[in-house]
């Protein structure tokens, strides 16, 4: 039984089968994505390590869409473990931009994520590194071994290291779940090697918790049928960059029909508060880092002073009490822990399922079909209408 409490055929009427499945299949994929990091954990530290020995090396995650939010949640927990330059910049801002993202005298690496690695960012930016940067070292990390990224990376070897998600991660839904989680996963691993063992146990202990959630549904496709106009997303440090994607997703899956913005905890106030009014629901992801939950708890104890019939659902990865008497609604990721746990960019993995199951119970309650929540073929599946423009020096 899957959290929507629907048949594999009503699913198929409705027109959400498709990223159902994927929604549900994730805890399998990400064991699977792990598998295959250990079983490559020899050619991955060649790759890497000489790299990061590297002192004043720049290493840029990018991605467009989905994509550049798994970049957004990777890039400060690898910045504050490494004390390197690692930063997230979109695709589309490297294509349009590129002198503003780009050194051309600092070793680089760039790691691409893409799920099907056929969007024209995604095959722009990779060559515009390859134009500009002196010294440039390239990660592809994508679903579609077929695409046209993975064929490019394919060619260049010698610099350039290309990793395969699980098969089944190539989404068949216009909204990335699946492929996003493996590839976050994966970027978070590869960079990391050496504790490979304990970050292992992690994510074990993570696709655990994601398959009690999924089979329980935390009351989160009743929450959906509320009838919200409106929802924040609000994640500290590395969780903005969660905020930004669980946002899209509600954006995505319901066609435009739920205003949605992300928002950092802290920045809320300084004018993006302006959204809420009494259809509005604020979701709050709870860091695991204890200084930066001391903020996102003085912000939760704010909202419940808050006149207005908003609710707040706070999301934590193990029980509290305290968050749990200022929330309407407290979800836990590990009801059986008894103390915050984990990093940030792993808690991610767990955490964005509640909003799949949200965002995909709240496109059926709006009469939306998931799997082609835009049929005008305005927004697209895989992007179109971009015309790489070539660089004039």
């Amino acid at each position: 039984m899957n959290p929507w409490n629907l048949s594999e055929e009503e699913l198929k009427e409705r027109g959400g089968l498709c990223t159902a499945e994927e929604i549900c299949q994730q805890p399998d994929a990400w064991e699977e994505a792990l598998a295959m990091v250990q079983q490559q954990a020899e050619h991955i530290e060649v790759f890497v390590r000489p790299l990061l020995a590297k002192k004043n090396l720049r290493i840029i995650f990018t991605g467009a869409g989905t994509s550049a939010y798994a970049g957004d949640i990777i890039a400060p927990c690898l910045r504050e473990r490494t004390g390197r330059d690692v930063l997230s910049f979109a695709t589309t801002d490297i294509v349009s931009a590129p002198y503003q993202f780009l050194q051309a005298d600092r070793p680089t690496v760039l790691v691409s994520f893409a799920r099907s690695g056929d969007s024209p960012e995604s095959i722009g930016a990779f060559e515009l590194a390859e134009q500009l940067v002196g010294e440039i070292y390239q990660i592809v990390i994508t679903c579609n071994p077929e695409g046209a990224l993975a064929e490019r990376a394919a060619r260049m070897q010698e610099h350039t290291m290309t990793l395969l998600m699980p098969p089944q991660t190539n989404d068949r839904g216009f909204a990335m779940t699946s492929s996003f989680t493996c590839m976050l996963l994966t970027g978070l691993l590869i960079f990391d090697m050496e504790n490979l063992a304990d970050n292992g146990a992690l994510v074990k202990r993570i696709a655990a918790c994601g398959r009690r959630v999924l089979s329980a549904g935390h009351g989160l496709p009743e929450l959906a049928a509320a009838g919200f106009e409106r929802i924040a997303f609000l994640g500290s440090g590395a969780l903005y960059g969660l905020a930004r994607e669980t946002c899209l997703k509600v954006l995505e899956l319901t066609g435009g029909r739920i205003a949605a913005v992300a928002e950092t905890v802290m920045g809320f106030r300084h004018g993006p508060k302006s959204i809420v009014n009494d259809r509005t629901l604020v979701v709050l992801w709870l860091s695991s880092d204890s200084y930066t939950r001391r903020y996102d708890m003085d912000f939760l104890r704010e909202l419940a002073q808050d006149e207005g019939d908003f609710k707040v659902l706070a999301l934590s990865a193990a029980p509290d009490e305290q968050a749990a008497g200022l929330a309407d609604y407290l979800l836990v990721l590990d009801e059986g822990a008894d103390r915050q746990w984990g990093n940030d960019g792993y808690l991610a993995l767990g955490y964005v399922l509640f909003d799949h199951i949200l965002a995909l119970a709240a496109s059926m309650h709006k009469g939306i079909a998931p799997d082609t929540p835009c049929p005008s073929g305005s927004v697209n599946r895989v992007v179109k209408g971009v015309t790489l423009h070539p660089l004039e020096k």
